[in-house]
């Protein structure tokens, strides 16, 4: 933390959640300073089609879909918080890869490192436990879709062309 007036400073900001040292650098006053949180989200894919989820009622972004997924606890790697959440949330027993891609977002009471992985199906079939609903559908079809803006960021990468390995 550096002071650049009574009122301010500049706060890097090193989360030690996941171990990979990610480091937000933001002029900040007393009142600015949001938690960071990372969340794990998965590619789950079957039969050519991705597993999507709708967030349920009552919670942050409700109604908007999302890649399944959740956020991780102290203590926990960031594939065990995605296996763990998958279960949780959708029923599913899945292996995580490590992480392909992670986007960061500010949003105005937190910041969000979302770190997306590819997921090995292992058993079971989807059923809405904790969402609103699931679909699965082509990547061409996302767009249809609501999504919040660190989903958005994993959608136009999953679109481009030859830019990935997924």
């Amino acid at each position: 933390m550096v002071k650049v007036d009574r009122k301010r400073t500049v706060h890097g900001i090193q989360c030690t959640i996941c171990g990979l040292g990610c480091t937000v650098y933001k002029i900040m006053s007393i009142q600015d300073q949001k938690p960071h949180l990372h969340v794990a989200a998965g590619l789950i894919r079957k039969d050519g089609k991705l597993l999507i989820t709708k967030r349920p009622k009552g919670s942050h972004l409700e109604g908007y879909w999302e890649f399944p997924g959740g956020k991780q606890e102290r203590g926990e790697d960031l594939r065990s918080c995605l296996e763990r959440e998958l279960l949780e949330e959708v029923g599913l027993k899945v292996r995580a890869a490590d992480a392909c891609l992670t986007v960061f977002h500010e949003y105005e009471t937190r910041l969000i490192s979302l770190h997306v992985m590819e997921c090995t199906l292992l058993a079971g079939e989807p059923k809405a436990l904790e969402c609103e609903e699931f679909r699965w559908v082509d990547t061409a079809e996302l767009k249809d879709f609501q999504f919040p803006p660190p989903d958005i960021k994993v959608i136009e990468f999953l679109s481009r062309p030859n830019d990935h390995f997924l």
